[in-house]
This record gives C-alpha cells, structure tokens and sequence, in this order.
C-alpha cells in the first residue's frame, strides 16, 4: 500500500506561482511559452486526432493544454483536473463559451476518457523523500491508466539531468524505470521519448485490443 502523500504544499506552490503570474506558463511553473508547447507537442503524439475524442487533463492548470490542441484543429471533449481552484476557476471563466471544456477540482467526479495526459505535475516535489514522492507518482499514472481507454502521455524530469543544475525540491525520474512499468503494467505498446531538447522524458501509452490480442499469439 502506497504511503498518501500530502499534495497541500504542492497546492500551495502552485497558487502562488499562479497569484504571481497568472494565467501564463510561468503561472504554471514553465520557463517559457515555447517550453509549454514543446511538452504539449510531445503528449499530443499519443492522440488519434483523425477522428473526435475525448481527454482528461491530470493536473490542467488554466486549460492551456487544451486551447493549444484547439489550434492544431482537433475536434475534442475537454475534462481538466485541477488541485488548485484558483486555476480551474480561471478555466471555466476563459473557456466559459466552450461547451465541450469543462474543468473540476474533484477527483471523484472523473470519468474514463479516451485519451489521459498530464504535463509537469510531478516536477515540483519540494521536501518529499524521492522514494515517497515515486510512490506518489506510480499511484497517480495507475489512476490516469484507469481512466484512459484508449491511451495516456505523462512527462518527467529525467535523472539525466546536468548535475551542476539539479536541484533538491525537483523530482528527477529514471526514464528506464518508468517505460517497464507502463510495459509490464499498462501496455505492450509503449515510447519512451528523450530527444526533444529539454531536461525532460515523455512516456506514451497506446492501448488496443486488437493489437494486444494479435501479439498474444
């Protein structure tokens, strides 16, 4: 049994990185709108976008995520999950046109998407013991993995990292680590993608029944 991590400091970093910037990627805690967009880049490759589909965004922010896959011209139904209400309430009142864009603060009101992403949730680990805070992020992906039918994408900070630059509140992950678990207990189908400039690694998880079943016999 996983030990419960207590998520009211994250919540409260958070907040006030949002009080502080506001809606924008550094009130999420990115460097940069370019940073932002070529982790969203990166998550979005485990979306069939060739036909209408459903997501669940763990950790939403503001909904930016969604505002970006809108530009790209998918026709989608938007869910974000938010632990810092102040964020979910600026997406419902930046959204508020959007029938199809909805954000909630409850877990419990989640329901199975097609497609489950998060981006950055799991950087930000402050004074949580790494192994605690791992136990944290496996019990979070085995929830997004519930929840998604058809696939999820979660990105990491990698233990690759400069060591000159690494910092002690962050969670840096092993990338090796992380792509045998979602092998052995999520999918068969599964990338590891290391190769997009930043101190970062995005795992995508495809789910298909045919494909699972062919590559049983």
């Amino acid at each position: 049994m996983p030990r419960k991590t207590d998520l009211d400091g994250i919540r409260d970093y958070f907040a006030g990185r949002f009080r502080e910037h506001g809606a924008t990627p550094k009130g999420m805690d990115w460097n940069s709108l370019d940073a932002q967009n070529v982790r969203f880049d990166q998550l979005s490759k485990v979306i069939d976008a060739s036909e209408p589909y459903s997501l669940l965004d763990y950790g939403c922010g503001y909904g930016a995520l969604y505002d970006f896959l809108k530009t790209k011209g998918h026709n989608l139904i938007y869910t974000g999950f938010e632990i810092v209400e102040e964020m979910a309430a600026k997406g419902r009142h930046l959204h508020a046109a959007e029938s199809a864009c909805v954000f909630t603060t409850s877990e419990s009101d989640l329901e199975p998407a097609d497609f489950v992403v998060e981006s950055g949730i799991f950087n930000i680990k402050l004074t949580a013991d790494p192994r605690v805070w791992s136990e944290h992020v496996i019990a979070t992906l085995n929830k997004m993995n519930a929840l998604s039918r058809k696939g999820l994408a979660f990105n990491l900070l990698t233990s690759y990292s400069d060591p000159e630059f690494m910092r002690q509140d962050l969670y840096y992950a092993d990338p090796c680590f992380y792509f045998d678990y979602c092998k052995r207990h999520f999918s068969r189908d599964v990338a590891l993608l290391h190769d997009y400039q930043l101190y970062d690694f995005t795992i995508l998880v495809r789910k298909s029944d045919a494909h699972e079943q062919s590559a049983s016999h």
